[in-house]
């Protein structure tokens, strides 16, 4: 049962785009000359190196095209030519841009509304260890879009995403641990995921460690800042 003094807000409003790519292992020159152009501010000139690239098929090249039209740098803004390249690059199972893919079917940016595609699209990518995806494919089930409402199933991605160090899953983490829901109730835990969350300032998590530590002991309370202290990230699986 949910706890009345728990009624802080999970974070199911960040669902957001991954960025634009600094590097990639099997990118070429003209990935890297259109990089230079960006760091330097000349969009127009990175946009040409990146076309170039990704009609060629490359999908990192493809992936930093879809986000210039997504931001509109060196082109004109436009959502469905955004999608476009990223279908490109997605196919090809880059994770980033079948995130992206997801987050567009989520706000029907550049194709029609419809969740149950944005989860197909999150799970590809939160299936290659992607922790946007990851964290992105955790709120679907916790508010049930697109798929049945699953709390265990939301507490799954959640932790997969809060173990590679997203904060906003952090904080959902700690809430369905201070609230029971999908896991055992545990302040411990709780606590701990707060604390991780609001070290990095995610609205709402030093509320939610205070309200779990009314409920903690001394010692409990000692576990918690331990486990907080000692944890680290891991890799994506």
């Amino acid at each position: 049962m949910k706890l009345d003094n728990f009624a802080l807000k999970r974070v199911i409003t960040g669902i957001a785009f991954a960025v634009m790519l600094t590097g990639a292992a099997a990118a070429g020159t003209r990935y890297d000359d259109g990089w230079a152009a960006y760091e330097r501010g000349d969009h127009v000139e990175a946009v040409k190196h990146w076309r170039a690239c990704a009609t060629d098929g490359d999908m990192w090249c493809q992936y930093n095209l879809g986000i210039s039209y997504l931001e509109g740098q060196g082109v004109p803004q436009d959502y469905a030519e955004a999608v476009l390249w990223w279908h490109l690059a997605a196919v090809q199972g880059h994770a980033s841009s079948q995130s992206n893919i997801g987050v567009s079917y989520e706000r029907g940016l550049g194709v029609p509304q419809d969740y149950a595609e944005a989860v197909l699209w999150y799970r590809l990518s939160a299936e290659q260890g992607y922790a946007l995806a990851q964290y992105n494919l955790g709120v679907m089930y916790d508010a049930g879009k697109g798929v049945a409402e699953d709390n265990t199933e939301a507490v799954k991605w959640y932790r997969l995403a809060a173990e590679q160090g997203d904060a906003e899953a952090k904080h959902n983490l700690g809430l369905m641990y201070a609230t029971g829901e999908g896991v055992t109730q545990n302040f411990v835990l709780a606590h701990m995921w707060f604390n991780l969350a609001a070290a990095q300032g995610v609205e709402g998590s030093i509320k939610g460690r205070d309200l779990a530590a009314e409920r903690m002991t001394s010692d409990q309370i000692t576990e918690a800042q331990r486990l907080a202290r000692e944890w680290k990230p891991k890799a994506s699986q």
